[in-house]
């Protein structure tokens, strides 16, 4: 059987260059559907069997972030549900995987996937609870449903806002976000029954429908980096964050999560609104009062390592969280969860996983909680 390299699936995403034997493949991140942005890959490779496969990724050096290939792991899998990672190596021009997959058919990608049909078995499944509304809030740029979830009581006097998937190939993201919803959603989750006496969850599992199964990393099918949209939407480019922040000036918002992936750091942290110009020290407390009780309800989150401080520019507006503190005054975070590992506390098998991530979004209520009641 010859090899055979392919991407054309649910996220799917490379270029084939050439592949002279298993051992001399040569491919290229491909680039977002409409925007010059080169980072996520996923394809499938058959007929090497037991055979030591060397791929090489011609134009990692010219990725996004290629800080982001500094000791990582790629990640495989035989049947898209278990994922391990396989050796990587990248000399600061080209990464290359070498495995010898133990079946015919083998699956490597960026980093665990979140696949489309999957997140229409979360809303599915939440819907079929009596705690869940599932809301179609309007239609993306290709035409996908943008689906948001309502937990609890609309009536509840505290409004908790969480949204995932901004950058679509964060797929870290929407696992996290599973996590959080089957916890909310379970009776005997003492964390989850008293979040919701406090307050009415709004969650959106997958801000970029369009850009996940098209297999972007950033963008939207416009083009777009939804991130840098919300100062001013319009349902033309970014009808994605329109609907949604048209949703939250509806119902207000006393508390927002904004949940990402980051490429380069292997740590789980949060970024703030500090930068804001009006940022006052009451919500600075209720910030670090959020970062220490999620130290906490989990060891795997840190405050040690994250972005640096930096000063307010126009910019900061078009970004979900700080936007959100400006516009409502309330607690307003982005969480960034590793693509690589949790250098903390290592996992050299998997990594940082999907699994990993599920944990996090239950910790998650264990600090809303907090915030909350506060």
């Amino acid at each position: 059987m010859s090899i055979k390299i392919s991407s054309q699936f649910d996220a799917g995403a490379i270029d084939f260059v050439s592949a002279t034997s298993v051992g001399d493949i040569d491919l290229n991140i491909r680039k977002d559907s409409h925007a010059d942005i080169t980072q996520w890959f996923y394809f499938r490779v058959q007929g090497a069997s037991g055979m030591p496969l060397t791929i090489r990724f011609l134009n990692a050096g010219k990725a996004a972030y290629p800080d982001g290939w500094k000791d990582y792991q790629a990640v495989a899998s035989y049947d898209r549900d278990t994922w391990f990672r396989v050796p990587t190596s990248f000399d600061g021009e080209v990464m290359t995987i070498e495995h010898a997959p133990e079946y015919d058919s083998v699956y490597y990608a960026y980093f665990e996937p979140y696949s489309w049909e999957r997140h229409l078995s979360l809303l599915d499944n939440a819907q079929l609870s009596p705690l869940a509304e599932l809301v179609d809030l309007g239609s993306t740029v290709d035409g996908r449903d943008l689906n948001m979830l309502v937990i609890g009581d609309p009536d509840a006097p505290k409004k908790v806002w969480v949204i995932a998937r901004q950058h679509p190939g964060e797929t870290m993201a929407e696992w996290f976000v599973e996590g959080m919803v089957e916890a909310l959603l379970d009776p005997a989750d003492p964390f989850a029954s008293q979040c919701l006496k406090e307050a009415v969850f709004y969650v959106v599992p997958n801000m970029n429908p369009d850009g996940s199964v098209r297999g972007n990393l950033r963008t939207n099918a416009a083009g777009a980096n939804l991130n840098r949209e919300w100062n001013t939407p319009t349902m033309e480019r970014s009808p994605e964050v329109y609907l949604v922040k048209e949703a939250m000036q509806e119902t207000g918002c006393d508390l927002f999560l904004d949940v990402h992936g980051d490429e380069g750091l292997p740590y789980v942290f949060v970024a703030g609104s500090d930068s804001l110009e009006n940022f006052t020290p009451e919500q600075k407390a209720a910030q670090d009062a959020f970062i220490a009780d999620f130290k906490v309800a989990s060891p795997d989150f840190q405050s040690e390592f994250g972005y640096a401080d930096a000063p307010f520019t126009p910019e900061v507006l078009t970004m979900g969280s700080p936007h959100i503190t400006h516009l409502f005054g309330c607690l307003s975070l982005t969480l960034e969860l590793p693509f690589k590992d949790n250098a903390n506390d290592p996992d050299p098998v998997n990594g940082w996983n999907g699994a990993r991530s599920m944990k996090l979004g239950a910790a998650v209520l264990q600090p809303v909680l907090q915030a909350l009641r506060r």
